[in-house]
């Protein structure tokens, strides 16, 4: 017979575990076969969910998954102010992890976004495969070539190919670690994160780069699902930071289950039902590893930062009303993804050059509108005398020497060339590059991905002067 705290131990798992497959089964955006590209910070929520794929890949689980995983791990440690040592140490303990856990991984640092290409910054166009009724035709063939047993070996023993379901067998390409960083990189996320003035803009950059990051690996190796360990406790104060950050448009974007914004990659938060006192629970019952990597506001003040101070607003309510981060939580599973409308011609709407989001920046007489002029209000300085006004060469000298686009009459004739960057952001972003004194640097990815985009906008409005539109009459003629 079990005694009473075995069975609260079987029960508990039974509870935690059914939470985390009932929440993929209910959603049905993974299908079987696909590359999940799982994002390991080696703290306890993200543990938890790589704990959760290895034990639900296992031949003993009752209801198995089907995808094929890997890991990331981003070394943040420049950002951070670690030393050389320290990295190396931390770097030790994840390998050792990653090794026992068995799935291909990937290590990158940070200071590889200095070498990103600007597609990273460009959303491509979603797997036709996602369409309705494709997930259940996925299943009945993955169920097909498995009642074929004979035809599943011969396939096996090509090289180069294995079963996603059967974790015993070895990985090909099992792990994928970039040369370190070199010191001039090192360097210069250094002097980029030392250029920034508060803590709050320091950690959206930060987590700004941590995306495009992983984002760029994922399209590398051919991940087309990106897992995330965020926490029930932890989107409860993202959602309450975002609100308080101008970030409210994004809300179902930056909470919800799935994250379309990046087109061709999807961002699932299969975690987002546990709360933080469940994974510490859970991880040490059954002895989950982890491994604590300072963070950039480990040890900073409450009032530090907007994150730090909704963090403590929240669990210091939750602590007094327990369901304050259900609350909170249900609310922002509520929130429904509504796109802005596309642009003129019926092309996407522009995004954000930073977060991806569609821009939330409107001329008109809106909410929107009035931050942004209240927020420019607010920076204006005096006006730089015309004889010392910076000039500017034109857009070849910036972007590979191609032939100039304007010739001192385009976008590269404006005298401020901060503007090309801020036009092309949302309000959110907006508010925390005014805590950026100076563009310089930022990494070449995000000055060349403005620039071509201020290069295109400003063809399409030479043009549209010799295009012919449709009237009215012509447009509703042609809907019907």
């Amino acid at each position: 017979m079990l005694s009473a705290g075995e069975a609260w131990r079987d029960c508990f798992k039974a509870f935690y575990v059914h939470k985390f497959r009932a929440v993929l089964g209910k959603n049905r955006l993974i299908f079987p076969g696909e590359k999940v590209l799982l994002a390991w910070s080696g703290g306890p929520s993200s543990s938890s969910m790589v704990w959760q794929v290895l034990e639900g890949l296992s031949r003993d689980s009752a209801k198995r998954l089907r995808f094929v995983p890997g890991v990331i791990y981003v070394d943040e440690g420049a950002a951070c102010g670690q030393s050389l040592e320290d990295r190396a140490k931390i770097l030790a303990e994840m390998k050792l992890i990653l090794q026992t856990v068995g799935f291909p991984w990937h290590v990158v640092a940070l200071e590889e976004v200095f070498s990103l290409p600007p597609s990273v910054l460009r959303c491509f166009a979603p797997d036709p495969s996602g369409t309705k009724g494709a997930y259940k035709a996925a299943v009945d063939s993955f169920l097909q070539q498995q009642h074929a047993p004979a035809q599943g070996k011969e396939r096996l023993s090509q090289p180069g190919t294995q079963d996603p379901q059967d974790p015993a067998v070895p990985p090909s390409a099992a792990q994928t670690e970039a040369q370190p960083p070199s010191a001039a990189q090192t360097e210069a996320l250094s002097r980029l994160f030392d250029s920034v003035k508060t803590l709050t803009a320091k950690e959206e950059l930060l987590q700004t780069l941590r995306t495009h990051l992983i984002l760029h690996v994922a399209r590398t190796h051919g991940y087309s699902k990106v897992m995330t360990g965020d926490s029930c406790t932890r989107l409860a104060i993202k959602l309450m930071t975002s609100l308080a950050l101008g970030r409210g448009a994004f809300l179902a974007w930056d909470t919800g289950f799935s994250d379309e914004r990046h087109g061709d990659v999807v961002v699932v938060r299969p975690m987002r039902d546990h709360t933080l006192k469940e994974v510490a629970f859970y991880n040490r019952l059954f002895a989950v590893p982890s491994v604590f990597t300072p963070a950039i506001d480990t040890k900073a003040p409450e009032k530090a930062s907007i994150h730090r101070l909704m963090e403590a607003f929240v669990l210091r309510l939750q602590a007094q009303f327990p369901s304050t981060v259900s609350t909170v939580y249900r609310t922002s599973e509520k929130l429904v993804k509504a796109p802005r409308d596309s642009s003129a011609g019926g092309s996407p709407a522009p995004r954000c050059l930073l977060c991806m989001c569609a821009l939330d920046i409107d001329t008109a007489d809106s909410a929107t509108a009035f931050g942004v002029q209240t927020l420019h209000l607010s920076q204006m300085q005096s006006p730089t005398p015309a004889a010392e006004a910076p000039t500017t060469s034109c857009c070849s000298a910036r972007v590979g020497g191609a032939q100039g686009c304007c010739r001192g009459a385009g976008p590269c004739g404006r005298q401020d060339p901060r503007a090309h960057v801020i036009e092309q952001l949302c309000y959110g972003c907006r508010v925390n590059m005014k805590d950026v004194p100076s563009l310089d640097p930022l990494p070449p990815y995000i000055l060349t991905e403005a620039q071509l985009r201020s290069q295109r906008a400003w063809v399409l409005q030479e043009l549209q002067e010799y295009l012919i539109e449709d009237s009215d009459d012509e447009a509703q003629t042609g809907e019907c």
